[in-house]
């Protein structure tokens, strides 16, 4: 779907503050307005953009949910990533100018256009966008951390308790609630993303609700008892 060319203020977007920079004065906000190209709505399913392919923008979600994804070398899709409103898409391009995976939105959905070339520019003007950059790719670093912790060290039940509270904290900070979720992703994404075989992710979930911690309904999940699931989540050796 082609992107829509209408003027996108971020000064009067609600998610401005999860991200672009605070703390602007208005001449910086006015200038900050120019950064968006447009929007571009994808339905579920929808490819954002996929491996290989050119690198010209980063993407901030407005609404809905995606995955990114790459392929192993006999074809098997494993994915590196859930992304949600309000956060940046695209920065696996930078580095080599060419996307290193692919982006798939798991719901209806629709993004702001940010030309990498106009960050570069407005970054030399607005000091704050620069430093803004600067923590989103630090943020990345950081995720890649925690999955690798996840991955390497993290029996089933602690890596599921640990996707399952950075999901609802991350929809708290967006101002939903932060014991309940409507998983946007199969249970086969899920275990592609921590390491688990779907049968494993199923018969911890089913776990999760035979101890309390957790209710499920379909893919609607209310958490009963976060303190013993952040318990679960940190690892003895971490504590």
């Amino acid at each position: 779907m082609k992107p829509e060319a209408f003027k996108v203020a971020c000064s009067n977007c609600n998610l401005r503050e999860l991200c672009m920079p605070v703390g602007m004065d208005r001449d910086e906000m006015i200038k900050l307005d120019t950064l968006v190209a447009g929007r571009r709505r994808l339905a579920k399913g929808d490819v954002l953009f996929g491996l290989g392919a050119p690198f010209q923008s980063l993407f901030a979600i407005r609404t809905g949910t995606f995955k990114t994804t790459v392929s192993t070398e006999n074809g098997h899709e494993q994915v590196t990533g859930f992304q949600m409103a309000g956060e940046i898409m695209g920065l696996d391009g930078i580095v080599g100018d060419h996307h290193t995976c692919n982006a798939v939105a798991l719901e209806d959905a629709e993004v702001c256009i940010m030309p990498f070339e106009h960050i570069e520019a407005l970054s030399m003007e607005v000091p704050a966008l620069q430093r803004h950059v600067h923590k989103v790719l630090s943020r990345e670093i950081v995720r890649e951390h925690g999955v690798m912790l996840l991955l390497g060290s993290m029996r089933a039940e602690e890596r599921l308790a640990a996707f399952m509270l950075n999901l609802t904290q991350r929809l708290h900070a967006r101002g939903f609630s932060s014991t309940e979720v409507i998983l946007r992703m199969t249970r086969e994404e899920i275990g592609s993303y921590l390491g688990l075989k779907l049968e494993t992710v199923s018969r911890t979930f089913s776990k999760f609700v035979e101890d309390g911690l957790i209710e499920v309904k379909h893919r609607h999940v209310r958490i009963v008892d976060a303190e013993r699931l952040g318990q679960l989540a940190t690892p003895q050796h971490c504590r």
